[in-house]
């Protein structure tokens, strides 16, 4: 057992704070001597399609593998560790569970073995870690693992129902005796997907096979065990640029799993986001809470930023994350994130000065915690993107937020660290330092970072994983041998969490306070006191931004009194007063106060003070503006303004780089008018302006206005004037900017065709997405996608013998295709193409005859119709005939007929009034069309329209034989083959009421 006892000054604290700790190393122990390792090249997709044959293990991506990721848990007094088996050509999964109590080891080997970047077995892959979960409540084991964003569709195929990768044991198998912790405590995969008597991975955590596609495309598991033993998953879905975080719940009582449930949307343009946008952090279940922490990269490859940009951070305060969701300032959110800017903390990239396209470079070093009380803590860095350039810059930041605070303090007096962990009140950052291990510890909400352990003997470590629980560290480290199987250990550190909980209690008034620049008081009563009894606190020293400004040991603990009235940075507010020679500048000030008791422990609080600044209010009309080179017109109002009742501004002044371009003393101060064009550098717009001698030419210029009141007082704004010079970038096109296909096409390949205007370059590549989705990159011309080989990329079926039908086509619908080339001079240039899905038509249907007119006791009608299937494939099934909504009769065969043969009265019982004839067409896609015509029915006799018949109607039909009128056939009533006055009496009989001839 190793124990380091240390008292350490903090630098940033000079001599005046001290942290006591001992943390020790309480057991080390040898898991396996064979890890595996990636111990070849780190390929690109320029040479991973000729990895080592022989022993060297090439990879992609990174050399780790185990003790890397979500690999290693605790259960009471067990701890749970993953990894995979080496060397190359082994590659199982494994568990193994060391007992704490008794130091009983016991591994259990998995037929699974790594399948290797997308699916090559010769190429390891550092993404495809193991993640792992024991349930407190039912002591299942739980496992996913070997998965980069994989589908039935992507990487040829080879994932094929077999994308997800989930193994579970029988409850309790957590805690069986070592000779029955063995392999038949997992479940096998029975389903009709299994592959064989030996397979333990399920496809779906749910058990329901029509749930995969929710365990489609994910990557990165990692697990969290909620306040009441609630496990919850995480995932990330989709790709770099385009993804999502997912999580799930499992139902101990049930021993089920739900599916997946989204914290952020992906394909985020397409729900009315700017840009689609991936995620690059971690979800977290601390301190009581499901939590987001991420930086973001996003899909505009011009911007300043390499790859990611921005802190970004919220939490949900429902009990498992499902809803609730909120920014750090306790803000709603919407839910599932759409725009990334509801919840974004800060911009890391401002803390360098570069601003051209990719300069700017902020991957890795980045992670947060989040304490018991609440205290937030993020780290990060940002560097130059050129590690050549002469300007190069590179920033470590820590930006923390104090319980209770309202804002970040982001502190750049830190010295980095790749992660960062909490237990109890405290922030601890975990590492190797020439391959062994090292702690570092902080009072939570301050940047107070001290080393309270380091191992100076024993294993040196390539590198390793770990988990916090209880005050204690478990630290899972692969040793750094070589080959490609090397040793791992388990150290587990104590923290000491014991001693920090007789540490002083110590706190301000508020956790932040705002004054008025030149504020006259600023009194602070600070409350100090010990836990303990029988201790007392010996004294309270007060810093303002690291600075001691006195260690006060009586009493009230009171900094800013009538006896000091300066030391808070107040200008004093009594006669006898003399006026601070140094008061605090605006802007944001951090007070620390550290309670010290009699028995030397220590404690820290911090309070911010934001001091309002009395200087003039000055801004640009924007922060950054684009112009192309020979703009010939910048016309900028500069605002300013006092911020004091009773200053007025005296003059604005303009300066582009430094130099001078002209004071204006009177409003507005407007700076590239018509009298001035050319101060901003445009070559001017009016007839009367001559061409600018010296126009601002490509580049980027700070443009800076300073303003000055009656006071003397000053203040700056900038803004970013880049100036673009024409850039040449690839010209990638479409045959079709629009195609439109039928849902069920069974082929589209399509040759994108992309090329480069500037001699000397070539085309490196072109990347297809599917609705911001990536398809494929491909990097050897012609760009063909769709090919026989590919036959999925757009969506179809598939049209040859031996493609299997598509298990995911696209729907109907409008989807977006854009097609990204790049040259060698990493320019790109994209284009989108709408390919348009259409519904399958239904079956063309007609009646033949147009509508009719007929008198009621009428003794024929007959309807047809002709109908045919919109494709050769589809067929007819029949056409169905009603009237007025009712089923006459479905035809299942031509030809089409009602009322006709064995049918003919069929149609003969129509009532007088008008009818709505229907032809319904069905297909064998169950697809259906109509044709309608009207039936109408007129009351026989009744000439005059009011449907009955009566004398009117006599004397009409008279008046009609009279003129000659030609009269229907039928009201030839006494059958002698004309229609005449002799008909008269037939008429008459038919009156509606009696005595028709008297009415």
């Amino acid at each position: 057992m190793k124990c380091l006892k240390t008292l350490l000054v903090s630098t940033t604290l000079l001599t005046a704070f001290s942290l006591n700790a001992e943390v020790t190393l309480e057991q080390q122990v040898k898991i396996t001597e064979e890890g595996l390792h990636f111990d070849g090249r780190n390929l690109d997709f320029s040479n991973v399609g000729t990895p080592d044959t022989g022993e060297k293990y090439d990879y992609f991506f990174g050399p780790n593998i185990s003790a890397h990721g979500d690999a290693v848990k605790t259960y009471r007094h067990y701890v749970f560790m993953t990894w995979y088996k080496g060397g190359k050509n082994e590659r199982n999964v494994m568990l193994s569970r060391y007992n704490t109590l008794n130091g009983e080891l016991s591994t259990i080997e998995f037929p699974h073995k790594h399948t290797g970047f997308r699916g090559d077995p010769l190429v390891g892959e550092s993404h495809n870690t193991i993640g792992l979960s024991v349930s407190p409540i039912n002591g299942t084991i739980h496992m996913v693992f070997d998965m980069h964003a994989y589908d039935n569709n992507n990487h040829g195929g080879k994932f094929k129902d077999d994308f997800f990768r989930y193994s579970f044991s029988v409850a309790g198998a957590a805690e069986l005796p070592h000779s029955e912790f063995t392999l038949d405590k997992f479940v096998k995969d029975t389903s009709e997907v299994s592959q064989g008597d030996d397979d333990y991975k399920h496809l779906t955590m749910t058990g329901d096979l029509d749930d995969k596609g929710n365990f489609a495309r994910l990557t990165y598991p990692k697990f969290f065990t909620t306040v009441d033993g609630t496990l919850l998953l995480y995932m990330r879905l989709g790709g770099n640029n385009n993804g999502a975080y997912v999580f799930n719940r499992y139902d101990a009582e049930t021993e089920s799993w739900s599916t997946f449930t989204k914290f952020n949307e992906n394909n985020q343009k397409l729900k009315g986001n700017q840009y689609n946008w991936g995620l690059y952090g971690n979800m977290k279940y601390v301190n009581g809470k499901l939590r987001v922490g991420f930086q973001q990269r996003s899909n505009d490859n011009s911007d300043k930023y390499k790859y990611q940009n921005g802190v970004y951070y919220a939490y949900s305060d429902h009990p498992d994350g499902f809803g609730d969701w909120k920014n750090h300032k306790g803000e709603p959110m919407t839910w599932p994130l759409i725009n990334s800017d509801e919840i974004k903390v800060f911009e890391p990239g401002d803390y360098i000065s570069h601003t051209e396209a990719n300069s700017v470079y902020i991957v890795g070093s980045f992670d947060w915690t989040v304490t018991e009380k609440g205290d937030i803590h993020i780290i990060s860095k940002v560097r130059s993107t050129d590690r050549g350039r002469a300007d190069y810059e590179e920033v470590y930041i820590h930006s923390y937020k104090p319980a209770g605070a309202e804002e970040f303090i982001i502190s750049t007096d830190f010295p980095g660290a790749s992660e960062i962990y909490t237990s109890g009140d405290n922030v601890y950052i975990v590492g190797l330092e020439g391959g062994r291990p090292y702690v570092e510890k902080a009072q939570g909400g301050t940047n107070n970072f001290i080393r309270v352990y380091e191992a100076s003997d024993g294993p040196v470590f390539d590198h390793g994983t770990l988990y916090i629980k209880d005050g204690k560290v478990y630290y899972y480290l692969m040793e750094r041998t070589s080959g490609t199987a090397m040793p791992l250990y388990l150290q587990i550190i104590d923290l000491d969490l014991e001693s920090d909980a007789n540490a002083p209690i110590v706190s301000f008034p508020s956790p932040s306070v705002t004054v008025n620049q030149g504020y006259e008081k600023l009194s602070l009563n600070i409350s100090a006191e010990s836990p303990v009894e029988g201790r007392s606190i010996q004294s309270v020293s007060l810093y303002i931004d690291d600075e001691l400004v006195r260690t006060d040991d009586s009493l009230p603990f009171l900094f800013g009194h009538g006896s000091k009235p300066h030391e808070t940075g107040a200008l004093g507010w009594l006669d006898r007063h003399e006026p601070n020679p140094s008061p605090l500048s605006a802007g944001r000030h951090v007070f620390k106060a550290v309670a010290v008791d009699s028995e030397g422990d220590s404690s820290t609080a911090t309070m911010i003070l934001n001091v309002n600044s009395n200087a003039p209010i000055v801004s640009f009309p924007q922060e950054s503006l684009e112009v192309d080179e020979g703009f010939e017109r910048l016309s900028l109002n500069i605002s300013a303004e006092s911020a004091v009742e009773g200053r007025t501004i005296e003059s604005v002044s303009l300066y582009i780089d430094g130099g001078l371009v002209r004071t204006d003393t009177s409003l507005p101060y407007l700076f590239g008018h018509a009298s001035k064009p050319h101060e901003t550098g445009a070559m001017g717009w009016l007839d009367t302006h001559s061409p600018n001698p010296s126009p601002l030419a490509a580049g980027s210029y700070e443009f800076t206005a300073v303003a000055t009141d009656n006071e003397g007082e000053e203040t700056t704004a900038s803004m970013l004037l880049v100036v673009k010079g024409e850039p040449e970038p690839p010209i990638v096109t479409w045959p079709n900017s629009t195609v439109t296909v039928y849902e069920g096409y069974e082929k589209l390949a399509i040759t994108i065709d992309a090329e480069t205007p500037v001699e000397g370059r070539d085309i490196q590549s072109v990347t297809l997405f599917r609705n911001g989705e990536l398809v494929r990159v491909d990097t050897r011309p012609v760009w063909n996608f769709g090919h026989s080989f590919a036959p999925y990329e757009f969506g179809a079926m598939g049209w040859l013998d031996r493609h299997e039908p598509n298990p995911s086509p696209l729907g109907v619908g409008t989807h977006t295709f854009t097609a990204v080339a790049r040259d060698s001079a990493g320019l790109e240039s994209e284009t989108d193409m709408a390919l348009i899905v259409l519904s399958l038509p239904g079956p063309s249907v007609m009646i033949n005859e147009g509508d009719i007119s007929l008198l009621t006791e009428y003794q024929n009608l007959a309807i047809t119709a002709e109908a045919s299937a919109a494709d050769d494939d589809i067929s007819l099934v029949s056409l169905a005939l009603y009237i007025d909504e009712q089923l006459i009769r479905e035809i299942y065969e031509p030809p089409f007929i009602w009322g006709s043969d064995a049918y003919s009265t069929e149609l003969l019982s129509l009532t007088e009034g008008t009818h709505l004839v229907r032809v319904v067409a069905t297909d064998s896609n169950n697809k259906q069309s109509e044709s309608s015509i009207f039936i109408n029915i007129d009351l026989l006799g009744d000439l005059n329209k009011d449907s009955i018949v009566d004398k009117a109607d006599t004397r009409l039909f008279t008046s009609k034989l009279r003129a000659g009128e030609i009269m229907d056939i039928r009201y030839d009533f006494n059958g002698d083959g004309v229609v005449n006055n002799r008909d008269t009496r037939g008429l008459v009989r038919r009156c509606t009421y009696s005595r028709c001839s008297s009415n």
